[in-house]
């Protein structure tokens, strides 16, 4: 299944989504939990339920909607650096030894056609086409055997990174965190519906260039080495994302570096979960203080 958040009009809602339309769970199944995250931990339990009450008569033709970002306010959104050898390589690294993680910010979360801003400190804006998954069960010290258990689905993301702001912090965590540079969508796709996720294509374009071309096939560390590897340290809870990496293709490593600007626009394709488009506009300075 395809499960997308929503706006129409002032509502706020969440539903199965298809090609054409999305169902109002909220209003065909009250019943149901509240959020695709909720839903989420009983997902085995539940879907059944789910997919009768997706017929129900509250359903929306997608012009009719604003897709929002499946996870609304995500506890942890953590990501691993350098996960394809090709993209350690245009950065003049060789492939990492162990895994190197970062974190962004709860606030960089963006809708899958969100405004992206470049920030009025830097103008060195890069783009990063990543497969996310999306936790699904509460996870501590789970093994490599098991940890796709607590995989709740997929989603589309990019990775914006200030490299600059990055750079000047060990922990890259200033140039990976700026608000707004977290856009995820359209949707979470379940694992039954995705199969082998080492099979998906993620290709990013930039107004209409194709900068990225890679498969999740080929990272360094997988999803499951991953997971074991994050949940050793501290628990993974739903709703959590794990930005899995990039491929080889990114701005910085292209002479001279293509730095994204005003007015152009990044898409992020993956195949079986769809596509997230983001225009690049112009960061505020001004103070804010509410």
């Amino acid at each position: 299944m395809k499960l997308a958040r929503f706006k129409r009009g002032e509502t706020l809602s969440w539903g199965v989504l298809t090609q054409n339309d999305v169902s109002d769970i909220k209003q065909n199944a009250p019943f149901l939990p509240a959020s695709i995250v909720d839903f989420l931990q009983y997902k085995d339990e539940l879907t059944p339920l789910l997919e009768r009450c997706s017929k129900g008569v509250a359903r929306y033709p997608l012009d009719e909607i604003e897709l929002l970002s499946p996870v609304a306010r995500p506890g942890k959104i953590l990501a691993i650096a350098r996960n394809y050898a090709k993209h350690a390589a245009e950065m003049g690294e060789a492939p990492p030894e162990g895994q190197r993680w970062f974190s962004k910010m709860a606030t960089a979360i963006n809708d899958p056609h969100g405004k992206v801003e470049l920030p009025a400190v830097s103008d060195k804006l890069d783009y990063e086409a990543e497969l996310v998954v999306v936790i699904g069960k509460y996870g501590r010290n789970v093994p490599v055997e098991r940890a796709m258990e607590i995989v709740g689905g997929f989603t589309c993301g990019c990775d914006y990174s200030v490299r600059d702001w990055q750079k000047a912090s060990p922990t890259m965590m200033m140039g990976k965190g700026f608000d707004s540079h977290a856009p995820i969508g359209p949707c979470i796709v379940t694992p039954d519906e995705i199969g082998d996720y080492r099979e998906l294509r993620l290709r990013c374009l930039v107004d209409g260039e194709e900068r990225q071309n890679g498969s999740a096939g080929d990272m360094i560390h997988d999803i499951a080495s991953q997971i074991a590897h994050l949940s050793a340290a501290f628990t993974l809870e739903p709703g959590d994302l794990i930005f899995t990496g990039t491929p080889d293709g990114v701005a910085m490593a292209m002479d001279p570096p293509a730095w994204l600007k005003v007015g152009q626009r990044v898409r992020v394709e993956i195949d079986r979960i769809g596509v997230i488009e983001s225009e690049i506009v112009a960061g505020r300075s001004e103070c804010v203080i509410r």
